[in-house]
Formats: C-alpha cells, structure tokens, sequence
C-alpha cells in the first residue's frame, strides 16, 4: 500500500488520498452438493430440449404446437401490456418523489431508532476501465452537485491495473475534485490474481474490501452508519437520489437488510444514438420502471445501487468469478440476510449512457455484447439452487418466490422464445395449408383461435411498443437539433420492426450466453463503447 501526501480542501478540511494494492482477500464461492457446470447448464438445456421437442411436436403435433406457442406469446404480450401501466404508476411517482423535500421529511419522522442525519455517510464506488476522462469528470461533476457531499460522500475510483497509466489518471481527478467531497480515493485491482474473471464484480470487491478497511479500521467510521453505492462510470445520479437515500437508510430500522433501486433510463447520449436503438432503449427503460412500480412484480438491482455497508460486509461482498454482479449480489445477500432481504425504489431516474459505434453495425454488435454479457445472469438460476440446497435452515418459501422469479425472466428469454418463435414457424414450414388466411382469422376468430391469439399478440406488442416510445419521449432531456426526415422515417419504422430487434438484441444474445454455459466456454469481459 502506498500513501499519497494529503490535500488539503479550500475549506481548511483535509482530505485524505490514497491508493490500496495487495493480496486477493476473497475465497470462493462455498461447494455445492450438484456440480456447478451443471447447475449452470440449467437455463441453456431447457432451452435446447425445448428446441428438440418443438421439431418433434412440429411433425407430431403440430396443432398442439401451435396453442402452446400462441399461449406463450399472449402471455408475453400481455406482460408488455401490464408493463406498460406499471410504467405509467412509476412515472407518476417519480413526479411525487421529485417534489418532496426529504430533509423535511425525516425532521417530521425521525424517532428513538433514527440515526442522526449527518451521521449516514455514503461510500461511492465507480469501477471503470479505460474510461475516458470526460465521462469520469461528467460523473464526478454529477456527485458533487448530490445533497452533503463535500461532508458525507467518499468517492472511490476503482481502477483497474490492466489499464496502463490508471493510477496517474485517478490522481489526476482526485487533484481536480477532492475538494468537493469528504474523502477521494482510488485503488488499482491487479490482474490476473487466482478465481477471478476480470470485470466490474471483481474490481468492486477490491474496492470494497479496501474501502472499508480504510474508512472503518483506521478512521474509525460507523460501519452501521454507511451506505455503499455501486455504479457505473457514466451513471448520472439524479440530483436528489442521495438526499432521499440519506432520508430512508436514516428513519428504516431494518436498514441493513435492504437495498435500494433507482429506475434507469438510457438517455446520457439519446440524440446521438440511431432512433432505432431509441425504441431498444425505451422499451428496456419501460420494463425497469415497471418492476419498481408494480405491486404484482418483484424488482431486482440493475446497473447502480445502493445497500448498507454492514450488509455487504456480512454477505462477504461481491463475488470476483463473477460477470453479471448486480442479481449475483442481491441473491448472495438474500442469503446471507436469512431471506428477509427487501429491495425498495427510489422513484428518482439516473441516467445511463446508451451503447455506440462509429458505424451503425459496429453500434448493433456493441449492443448486441452489451446484452451477451448481462445474459450471462443466466448462471443465477443454478446459484439459487446451490444456495438452497446449502441453506436447508432458511425459509423454502421465500427462497422459492426468489427461484421463481428469476428463473422465470431467464427461462421466458430463452427456452420461451424457443417455444413462441419455433413452435410458430415450424408447423406452418411443414404443414402451410394449416394457415387461414387474414380475413378467416378475423371473421371467425373463435375458429381460427390460435392464429387469433398470434395477430392480436402482434398487435399488442406494436401497440405497446409506440406506448413505450411515447412515455420515454415525455420524459427525454430537450433535443439538440430539429427533427430530420430520415430520423423521422427511422423511428416510424422501428415499431413494427419491435418484434425483429427484440430477436436481435434479446433473444439471440440469452440463446448465445445460455448455450456457452451448457457446455462451458467463458465470456470475456468487454466494455461496451458508449462515446
């Protein structure tokens, strides 16, 4: 570990600046009773014997097929159908949460179990590899503007020592923004250490570890009193997010078993990205929103979040043989909180940067890997089960309610649309005279009811699309240039196009991630380019 000379803020205060680097502190995950590799095939098996067992119904049965395929996509459809209220509820209450003065708030609620307000303090972590400099300095920009930063925030930049001169970089922002927060330190996550797959988990759980031996062995910090925030490097917090943090982490006695999710939208470049990629963008946003909003839903960290301290130290931090590290994290802690763990919205929007390219294919692979690399979340199906089966002295029940609900979201992107897309084509591929024509199906569509449920399927999710399309644009930062012609005739043809960039940006990459975990060839961690 080395020390760097302090500096010292224009206020008088000092601010203590260091780096940390040593030896890996984690071990590995704990052994389950069925062997990973196969608890990791789960979701891809299903997937590919769905598959089989669609050619054989195809030829068997194909009518038997077909009901199940259009079952399945109706049910689907409607899912766009109920997101799309539940993204309208959320949108209002972004609107409420907006117009509350939170400070106010915990003055009227605090009680005898309420931690002083200046006594929460906020550890932010931002793990970033080869990031540009203007992206870190608009973030950090973005965290000195947050409610008692330059009092209560420490900001830790998580390099990464694959990145050549990382260090003169974190010292470089640290030199322009130290004054404005109570603490700026950066640590270098070294390469090639043993059980590691390079990425954000990893370097989070460098960070982390040593964040926490800095601020709470040495300076003495209330470990019960802090909050860890965990982002990307171009998350753009919204300006009141950690004034209502500070609020609910302060009057929540069960403080340490939560975490807490703000809505994403994907708008820090929207006028630079095609306006195909804007209706990607918005449904993805829409769908977030939702499972915040939804009281029939159960939500689940993506991107950047925020939980205790002492809940992330006693769930043994992130896992470093981890690549989709947001639900791995969440399940570890659900765990290791006895399945009493609660995620609770912050109905406050942060801003994500949409993926790029400098040519409009090179912007579809980039999102396409985007999308590979969050699909490796598949593995948490096989996680929960291990976990369960190492846990027989927790609840079954909400253990089970967890399985189900992230398994259904992983099986529905893969095995599921195995089912809707083969069990549609391959009946009508073999059998074309089982195909009424359009005017049949609306005459008579109780006759003709699967291909009923397939047009009005259809119909929904286009319809839900431009739903979608317009709840994003309501809320979307003030344009940069006129509306264009072509622009204007790309965004038209998007929507019918739904369907079709859902295959390309969803399905494809899940089929691809849950596959090379069937038979265990790794993803590498890539940044995806997002200037």
């Amino acid at each position: 570990m080395r020390e760097l000379v302090p500096y010292q803020s224009s206020g008088g205060r000092r601010n203590n600046v260091q780096i940390g680097v040593g030896r890996s502190l984690w071990g590995g995950t704990p052994p389950s009773p069925i062997p990973e590799r196969v608890l990791d095939g789960i979701p891809g098996f299903l997937a590919w014997l769905a598959l089989l067992l669609c050619i054989a119904s195809a030829i068997a049965f194909p009518r038997g097929l077909l009901l199940i395929a259009g079952v399945l996509g109706f049910y689907s459809a409607l899912r766009f159908f109920f997101a799309g209220i539940a993204n309208g509820m959320g949108l209002r209450q972004i609107r409420q949460w907006e117009r509350t003065n939170w400070y106010q708030r915990y003055l009227d609620e605090r009680n005898q179990d309420t931690i002083p307000w200046e006594a929460v303090h906020h550890l932010i972590l931002i793990p970033n590899y080869k990031e540009p400099l203007p992206i870190l300095r608009k973030t950090l920009e973005n965290l000195a503007r947050q409610f008692n930063a330059s009092t209560q925030m420490t900001i830790v930049l998580a390099m990464e020592g694959g990145e050549v001169n990382c260090a003169a970089k974190a010292e470089q922002l640290i030199r322009e923004y130290h004054h404005a927060f109570a603490n700026f330190y950066y640590t270098v996550h070294p390469t090639g250490l043993p059980g590691e797959i390079r990425g954000k988990s990893s370097n989070e759980a460098w960070a982390a570890r040593w964040a926490k031996r800095k601020l709470v062995d040495e300076l003495g910090y209330n470990i019960d009193h802090m909050v860890i925030s965990t982002m990307d490097a171009d998350t753009m917090w919204h300006p009141k997010y950690f004034e209502a943090l500070t609020y609910l982490f302060a009057i929540r006695p069960d403080r340490h078993i939560r975490f807490w999710q703000s809505p994403i939208r994907y708008h820090g470049n929207i006028w630079d990205i095609s306006p195909v990629m804007r209706l990607v963008n918005a449904y993805s946003t829409a769908l977030e929103l939702a499972y915040l909003a939804a009281p029939w839903w159960s939500a689940m960290p993506i991107s950047s979040y925020s939980l205790s301290l002492r809940l992330m130290d006693s769930s043994g931090y992130w896992d470093a043989d981890v690549i989709a590290e947001d639900w791995h994290m969440y399940i570890k802690a659900f765990f290791a909180s006895n399945a009493e763990l609660i995620l609770d919205p912050i109905f406050l929007p942060f801003l994500a940067t949409a993926t790029t390219g400098d040519t409009w294919w090179e912007a579809v692979k980039n999102r396409y890997q985007q999308t590979l690399r969050h699909a490796w979340g598949s593995k948490e199906v096989g996680y929960i089960i291990a976990k369960i089966l190492e846990h027989p002295e927790i609840d079954f029940r909400p253990a089970m309610r967890l399985l189900f609900r992230v398994a259904h979201d992983i099986l529905l992107a893969g095995a599921g649309w195995v089912i809707i897309t083969a069990g549609s084509q391959l009946p009508l591929l073999l059998y074309p005279n089982i195909m009424p024509s359009v005017g049949a199906i609306l005459s008579d569509p109780v006759e003709n009811f699967v291909f009923f449920l397939f047009t009005l399927s259809f119909a929904l999710v286009i319809t839900m699309g431009i739903v979608f399309w317009v709840q994003d644009v309501i809320v979307r930062p003030p344009r940069k240039a006129p509306l264009t012609l072509q622009e204007a005739f790309w965004t038209l043809i998007s929507f019918p196009l739904l369907p079709v960039l859902t295959l390309i940006f969803v399905a494809l990459p899940v089929m691809q991630a849950q596959t090379r975990l069937l038979i265990g060839i790794s993803l590498q961690y890539r940044v995806a380019r997002k200037l």
